[in-house]
Formats: structure tokens, sequence, C-alpha cells
């Protein structure tokens, strides 16, 4: 049984202390102000090389891809990346839903033939997830939290599972430096509730530098 599970039998619902302390959110979001904007800033001339790259490889699509995803609250944004996968790679997921290597309500594939070349390189350096500094700039994601699910994914949330949602979604957080793609669903949620419960600055510092460290040697990133 899991640990979601176990702690839904002796609880249906049970909503997760967070810490919201004004002193923190203050400096959270000045973290996320001049981080995003040092970023992207600092990132510009990479941004420009993978793009160029990204329409070589395929000229009819577009550079970036942009999707709704459900961030704090359960209010629907559209979050930003670098576009990896062919152009009609929505259109293909449902031919590969019986190929799904995680559990619940995610869907992963080592070997996603979606995916373009340039893409796995991306993928694997996570530099498609950098143009989501703009995200953060505008506030609608943070440098640090929960990862931002898809509505289909979200529609088969449990109430114990949408506690994720009560905080800004986020770019890293203990989920990205714990395993990743190989970390099930109930394992991710379990994740992000200690996060929302442990929260502090110096948290949130401690792992913006575990993610730059492992940023461009993770095994785990597909």
């Amino acid at each position: 049984m899991s640990t979601t599970n176990s702690y839904q039998s002796s609880s249906s619902f049970s909503v997760v202390e967070v810490n919201d302390a004004k002193h923190y959110l203050f400096m959270k979001r000045m973290m996320d102000i001049v981080g995003s904007l040092f970023g992207l800033l600092l990132l510009l001339p990479l941004f420009m090389i993978v793009a160029v790259i990204i329409k070589i490889e395929d000229p009819k699509g577009g550079v970036f891809f942009k999707q709704v995803r459900i961030g704090k609250d359960e209010k629907e944004f559209y979050m930003y990346k670098f576009r990896s996968m062919v152009t009609d790679a929505e259109d293909r997921l449902q031919d590969l839903l019986k190929h799904n290597e995680t559990t619940g309500a995610m869907f992963k594939m080592k070997d996603d033939p979606r995916v373009t070349k340039i893409g796995k390189f991306i993928r694997k350096t996570s530099i498609d997830e950098l143009p989501q500094l703009w995200n953060v700039l505008k506030g609608e994601m943070s440098l640090v939290g929960p990862r931002p699910p898809l509505p289909r994914e979200v529609e088969e949330y449990s109430d114990y599972d949408k506690q994720r949602l009560l905080v800004s979604p986020g770019c890293t957080g203990l989920w990205q430096v714990s395993g990743r793609s190989n970390i099930g669903f109930d394992e991710m949620v379990e994740l992000d509730l200690k996060y929302i419960k442990e929260r502090t600055v110096l948290f949130d510092m401690k792992l913006i530098l575990k993610t730059v460290l492992v940023l461009f040697g993770s095994k785990n990133a597909y």
C-alpha cells in the first residue's frame, strides 16, 4: 500500500499546513523576480542557438510550445517550453497511453517516438524547461514549487492529491532533484506535500543550487 493510500485510510482529506508567512512569501517573490530576470538575460545567447536548431530540424513547427497547466488554487495558465516534440504530438498521445512508464495521473515514456533529435538533447539537459523563467517573472510560477500538472491529470486527482495545488507551481522542487521520471505519482505527491510543509527561503535556495548542480548530469530526465 502506498504512503498516500495509507494516509487517506485514516483521514479522507487533511489540508496540509501551508507556510504562508508574509516575510517568506515576500522574499520568495523577490528571489523569483531577480532569479528569472538574471536567468533570461544570461541565457539569451543559448535561447537563440536552441531556437535556430529547432527551426532547422523542423521548419514547419514553432520554436516554443505553450500548454495549459494548472497552477495555484487550480487556476489555469499557459506554461512555456522549447518545443521538443513533433507538431502533432498531442494528437498522437492517445495511441501511446498504453506504453505509459509511470503511475497515477502522469504520462512518461523513455523512448517517446514523438520527441525530435534536438528534443532528446534539450530534455536530457532540461534546457527545454528554461522558457518557464518567463512564467516565473509573470508570477504564474515560482523558481521552486510543485510541478504544474495538466488539466487531464488533475481530473484524476483525489482531494489528497489536490493539496499540491495550494501553492504556486515551480520550475524545480523536491521531485525534480529526487529522481524525477523514475519516481511514481504517489511518491511525487508526498515529496510536494513535504516541501509545502517545510518550505523556507533557505530550503528554496538549497533546491535551486542542487538543481543547477544536477542540471546537465541528470540521467532521469526524458
